[in-house]
């Protein structure tokens, strides 16, 4: 074993596998899963065959009078070519599987298993293929993979049929949802529905043992940890290698590799990196929005004797810490201001679907652009591929589970399942820094005084933290937090004076979090009590502003008259949090107008409402 010191002790031969794997740190965002990529797979979006009218079992095998939808865009959106926004309980998709999709995805010879993956279906999916039943998925936010092998027969130049039946629904509020509507048509702060397949549907070929996970683990500020997950028949003294380099553009500046052997289908690397023991050089490793530094990895399953692997996969990881103390967020051990916009992640052409993957890209730019150095994906799961952007941009991101709105066994049940699924997706992405589980009281409307749905609260913070004891937790973002490790705080008022004096100084700390604050809603609750906790002012502004003709159902908090206006508002708003004394940082509501709120900085199509250089400023005070 060595580390990232500059040196290799004991090299081993590279596996063959790995020179024809692309990089996972420079991929071009196309990759469905970005922190663990093989060189071969096909591609299933695009046009599909579509039914959201009827239920009938015989069309596991394929349906008559089908209509065209692009996939992943939801059959509410213009962009799936359907358009209709309207309610649809129950939809059905088909569409061919062809041999150079087989071949595209690498199948056969030394890969003989076929896998199919989705990326996220809304809300639960039924699989066919050729009319066999291949599996179920429920949870419309998390990706699932299913083995088809079985079912493709030995015939390798017959086309085949894949069926999907997708069950969404639109009145089902214990089903976590986030901002879809369950009104016919938007209303007050929801959007229109994403039913059915919203992100990519992929093939992929592996041979009879796989790599089938990755979950890499900051352990502190000199070691990271890689969890590998196994799939097949476990070959008797097989080993797992993992060979990890630092590259500064096209230079390897550092390399670390080790081997282990296989026990179980759960294998565990420790990964020292030497030149941060000390210290000083740390700043030169590590990653944070200003030096979004990533370390490629090749991850390699061997068998028990010579170096050539039986499977082998591409990754890449951050070396970064976060946490809090003394009432401030740390990131790699130093108070860091965390300065973050609300991103609704809403597309009007495409609704939660991303209307390309270079809009993913575009995203992460303008959230930099305008002067932030995070973003509060709001409600919502993101798309694997924003997280790559914002690893490789550098952009600190909140992790936030789609609330349900309902309180029952069913919606525990949903909910928890689904963040569970959504925390082991995406904990290896090194700008996640925080978790979100609950966002004010949706899904737990009385936990201000029921033991109950406090104990909830409580509980899906700390499983959360068993999956993750790395990130702080939010029980409950806005109010009402029962075990918090940051206290965040909702608060739409509009004059920055009187917003600079409710977070002034700590007298007026300890007034907002032992008494009621905005909304009139408690800030702590459950026996809860301010133990230090950084503050953080997570959702503010507000401000509706519509640039050229007023629509009649746009609206803010506040509402500005013209450019100079909402400016100054703005500016005014953010002179006031940077006057305290006491906030860790701060959220401003919102990136974008979406559906009926015009409160956003940029237009729905992502255009500047005024030149992005004055917002930038109102935003940093600069």
């Amino acid at each position: 074993m060595s580390s990232l010191d500059g040196t290799v002790a004991a090299p081993l031969s590279p596996p063959r596998p790995s020179s024809r794997l692309p990089r996972a740190s420079d991929q071009d965002g196309s990759y469905p899963r970005p922190q663990m990529l093989r060189g071969a797979w096909a591609d299933l979006d695009g046009t599909w065959s579509f039914r959201n009218t009827g239920d009938d079992p015989a069309w596991r095998t394929g349906f008559p009078d089908a209509r065209d939808i692009v996939v992943p865009f939801p059959p509410e959106s213009p962009a799936s070519g359907i358009d209709e926004p309207g309610f649809h309980p129950v939809v059905w998709y088909a569409r061919t599987i062809t041999r150079a999709e087989l071949d595209a995805a690498g199948y056969g010879g030394a890969a003989p298993r076929l896998l199919l993956h989705f990326g996220a279906v809304d809300h639960r999916a039924r699989v066919w293929v050729d009319g066999q039943f291949i599996g179920e998925h429920e949870g419309g936010h998390t990706p699932f993979t299913l083995d088809v092998t079985e079912a493709l027969g030995t015939d390798p130049d017959t086309a085949h049929t894949l069926v999907v039946r997708a069950e969404d629904d639109p009145h089902d509020v214990t089903q976590p949802r986030g901002k879809q509507d369950w009104h016919e048509h938007p209303h007050a702060i929801w959007y229109r529905r994403t039913t059915g397949i919203w992100q990519t549907v992929w093939l992929e070929a592996v041979p009879t043992a796989s790599i089938a996970g990755l979950r890499w683990t900051n352990v502190d500020h000199a070691t990271m940890r890689l969890t590998v997950r196994l799939s097949g028949e476990r070959p008797a003294g097989a080993r797992v290698r993992i060979t990890a380099r630092w590259h500064e553009g096209d230079e390897d500046l550092a390399t670390v590799e080790a081997v282990v052997p296989v026990h179980a289908h759960e294998v565990e690397v420790v990964v020292p990196v030497a030149r941060q023991q000390n210290g000083q050089a740390e700043d030169e490793l590590v990653w944070s929005p200003e030096t979004p530094r990533l370390v490629d990895a090749v991850v390699s399953l061997l068998p028990a004797e010579g170096p050539e692997p039986l499977d082998a996969v591409s990754s890449y990881f951050g070396v970064r810490t976060v946490g809090v103390d003394g009432g401030a967020f740390l990131l790699n051990g130093r108070a860091y201001d965390v300065r973050s916009v609300l991103n609704q992640g809403y597309w009007p052409e495409s609704h939660l679907a991303a209307p390309s993957r270079q809009a993913l890209r575009r995203e992460v730019e303008l959230i930099k652009e305008l002067g932030f150095t995070a973003a509060r994906n709001h409600q919502k799961i993101e798309d694997p591929r924003f997280l790559y952007w914002a690893d490789r941009l550098g952009l600190l991101v909140w992790g936030e589970a789609p609330g349900a709105y309902a309180f029952s066994p069913l919606a525990v049940q949903r909910l928890v399942r689904e963040w569970m699924d959504a925390v082991e997706r995406d904990a290896s992405h090194p700008s996640i820094v925080t978790w979100v589980p609950a966002n004010e009281s949706w899904g737990v409307q009385h936990v201000a005084t029921d033991p109950a749905q406090q104990a909830y609260a409580r509980s899906l913070a700390d499983v959360t933290r068993a999956l993750d004891p790395t990130r702080p937790v939010i029980s409950n973002d806005g109010w009402e937090h029962t075990n918090s490790d940051i206290v965040t705080v909702h608060d739409y008022e509009g004059d920055g004076a009187r917003l600079a004096t409710t977070y002034a100084d700590d007298a007026a700390r300890t007034a907002l979090l032992g008494g009621r604050g905005p909304a009139d809603r408690r800030i702590l609750v459950g026996g809860a009590v301010d133990e230090g906790q950084p503050v953080m002012l997570t959702e503010f502004g507000g401000v509706d502003f519509q640039p050229g003709a007023k629509r009649e159902d746009g609206w803010g908090y506040t509402s500005a008259v013209d450019d100079d206006d909402w400016v100054a508002r703005i500016t005014a708003l953010y002179d006031g949090v940077r006057a305290s004394a006491f906030l860790a940082g701060s959220c401003w509501t919102q990136l974008t107008d979406t559906v009926q709120e015009t409160n956003g900085l940029l237009n729905a199509d992502r255009t500047p409402k005024v030149p992005i250089e004055r917002i930038r400023a109102a935003v940093t005070g600069r």
